[in-house]
């Protein structure tokens, strides 16, 4: 593997995957619990009628969780143990590279956000709302 495709995994690949799994632990369990605390039970019961898989993430909500967890902290690992890796000496091409590392910091600032909600609502907001 060259170097500029291990940048390119870093980069894009490894963040994008955290985007992914943290919006798939909101969907799954942030969501639902929202919309029931906020009364909105037949709004939920239509959304799962046309995604009825949303239930049967939310079965697997620990590994769900489990899995996006790592995803993210791989990510912030990745993305901070390249930080002082050079661009290319290319005028257009560095600006490119920073463009891309910028990008990606937002993409794992949003993953983590999310997945941080949806931990909120998955595991804490029930004992609160619910008890």
């Amino acid at each position: 593997m060259k170097k500029n495709d291990t940048t390119f995994w870093i980069q894009t690949i490894i963040p994008s995957l955290s985007l992914f799994t943290s919006l798939g632990t909101l969907l799954c369990c942030a969501l639902p619990a929202l919309m029931v605390t906020l009364g909105m039970g037949a709004t939920l019961a239509g959304l799962i009628g046309v995604f009825p898989y949303i239930t049967s993430i939310s079965d697997y909500k620990e590994y769900t969780f489990i899995i996006s967890g790592i995803l993210i902290f791989f990510g912030f690992f990745s993305q901070w143990s390249t930080k002082n890796v050079s661009c290319p000496s290319d005028p257009v091409k560095a600006k490119l590279c920073n463009k891309l590392r910028n990008f990606s910091w937002i993409i794992l600032y949003i993953s983590l956000t999310l997945y941080l909600i949806g931990f909120f609502f998955a595991f804490i907001a029930i004992h609160i709302f619910f008890e």
